[in-house]
């Protein structure tokens, strides 16, 4: 086991359909908290992928008429991967289900529990929901309503059930109830945030169930390794994913080097199978726990929970193609809650992209770059005396990247931008209280006109670091405005600690006015 690497895992993305903007927010805040702790010089592995096995996958592909194998092909090399462009994802890895290295783990894995004696063959009788891939035991199980009437539906997630009967092979799961209690007790950040860890705990408190590990009415799976009648429950599988694209079973080296992840960011709707079922299983096999699953809420458009039935799920694309990439990632981030439901709107990314990212950040970019060409031939000049207006700034700047670290550390992106966006907001603020323009009148040679653009630009080239991990394309624009290459080396290769020490830009960088970083945009109702 080894801490050299921080690990971030999205989940492995279930492929039946497209992706929409949930999938799209997982993924962002893993790239947005990866991001930050390579700034920092850390060793980081981001992993995110596609779950392609089960009877849901094997149902849409012969609706389509196609085999499952094609149908998955089609919309991982169409949607998902694509996706990742679209959002500007720094992924390290990408795993597929159907990967043989993932074939091979996860034989390995539930073949080692097997010898263990962890498993059983045994009968299952009862509801399943094909929409969520699982198992619903009766207590959970209610008459439909609406749409669902005539139908029996979960109570956990609303979805239908349909009642089955099978011969499986169970994971002794409920011999890790109090093994989870007392892990829990001992590991209070383990489910972050506190509201879903509550949720848990009452839950495995209430008692758990064996749980199915195979299926053996569909051979849409990975075999299980001693019984190739049976193939793997589709979660028990999935979840192998994060120690398979470890190099659990392959490569035991990279695995010593990856494992154990230090956050799983998953939905709330599947925190329990991710900080219930998937502790209990590497407890089983003697591996390591992770050490967080944070679990994020849900998005509401017009207060909704998204869903195709009520026609609100909106794909990413379509946000990113009026409003840009950078846009989008920094809404998601900055105007939700990480952990607690949050609502979106049109409206609410327009009037954010205009005040806070055009007006807020774009045009603080454009005015400073502006007077140094006007002011100092566009090479920036050495700053004079620092007046009490200056130091104000330095102390804000130190104190806002130290809270916006902390806030990284906590998952709390959205804490992280408003310490960030502190910046922002004072140097507009300096800016306008020291008035350039008219010093500029008064003796355009003079030191404090030096003063006032260099603390500018200075702060600017804090911006630019701290800004890279959420609007990578934008911070890249403005670094390279700002003529800090050579001289202080690529954005990326900046560190967080001590990005706040001042006077960091040479004397005599050439600044250059850069295209529009966040240009008005117009939309239909303008």
């Amino acid at each position: 086991m080894s801490d050299s690497t921080f690990y971030v895992t999205t989940p492995i993305y279930y492929v039946n359909d497209a992706p929409h903007i949930g999938h799209g927010y997982t993924t962002v805040m893993g790239d947005i908290i990866t991001r930050w702790h390579r700034q920092r010089g850390e060793n980081v592995w981001y992993l995110t992928g596609t779950d392609e096995h089960g009877q849901k996958v094997l149902r849409k592909a012969d609706a389509n008429g196609v085999s499952p194998q094609e149908w998955v092909d089609k919309l991982v090399e169409e949607e998902w991967k694509p996706l990742l462009k679209t959002l500007d994802i720094a992924n390290d890895d990408f795993i597929r289900t159907t990967e043989q290295r993932h074939e091979d783990g996860s034989k390995a894995f539930w073949q080692d529990l097997f010898d263990r004696d962890a498993v059983y063959k045994g009968s299952f009788s009862g509801y399943y929901s094909v929409g969520a891939e699982e198992f619903v035991g009766d207590d959970d199980v209610v008459d439909g309503e609406g749409d669902d009437e005539g139908f029996k539906v979960s109570k956990l997630d609303g979805s239908r059930v349909e009642h089955m009967t099978e011969d499986n092979y169970f994971f002794r799961l409920s011999d890790y109830q109090q093994k989870l209690l007392d892990f829990y007790d001992a590991n209070p950040g383990f489910i972050q945030p506190e509201s879903v860890r509550n949720e848990l705990i009452s839950f495995v408190s209430r008692g758990l169930r064996d749980l199915s590990i195979s299926r053996s009415t569909f051979d849409w799976g990975i075999d299980v390794p001693w019984d190739d009648k049976h193939v793997m429950y589709v979660w028990i599988e999935a979840l192998l994913n994060y120690v398979t694209a470890a190099g659990y079973g392959v490569d035991d080296e990279r695995y010593q080097e990856l494992w154990p992840a230090n956050i799983h960011i998953v939905g709330k709707d599947i925190a329990r199978f991710h900080a219930v079922i998937w502790p209990a299983m590497l407890m089983a096999a003697g591996q390591p726990v992770p050490h967080q699953v944070f679990a994020h809420g849900w998005i509401l458009v017009g207060g909704q929970k998204m869903s195709k039935s009520k026609a609100n799920g909106i794909r990413p694309d379509e946000i990113v193609d009026t409003f840009g990439s950078d846009a989008y990632r920094y809404y998601f981030a900055s105007a939700l809650t990480f952990g607690s439901d949050g609502s979106i709107s049109w409206e609410d990314i327009h009037a954010r992209y205009h005040a806070e990212l055009a007006n807020g950040f774009g045009n603080l970019a454009s005015r400073v770059a502006a007077m140094i060409g006007k002011y100092a031939g566009g090479a920036l000049p050495a700053a004079g005396t620092t007046t009490a207006a200056e130091q104000k700034v330095i102390d804000l700047v130190a104190a806002a990247v130290a809270d916006a670290d902390a806030a990284i550390d906590a998952v709390a992106p959205q804490d992280a931008l408003t310490a960030v966006w502190r910046i922002v907001d004072e140097l507009n603020g300096y800016i306008t209280e020291q008035a350039p323009w008219k010093v500029a009148k008064d003796d355009p040679q003079s030191d404090r006109l030096a003063t006032i653009l260099a603390t500018a630009a200075e702060g600017l080239r804090v911006l630019a670091v701290v800004l890279n991990p959420v609007i990578p394309k934008a911070a890249a624009v403005l670094w390279d405005s700002l003529g800090a290459e050579p001289a202080l080396g690529a954005l990326s290769e900046q560190r967080i600690a001590g990005v706040a020490a001042w006077g960091q830009l040479p004397t005599g960088s050439t600044i250059t006015k850069p295209s529009s970083l966040f240009p008005r945009i117009e939309t239909a109702s303008e």
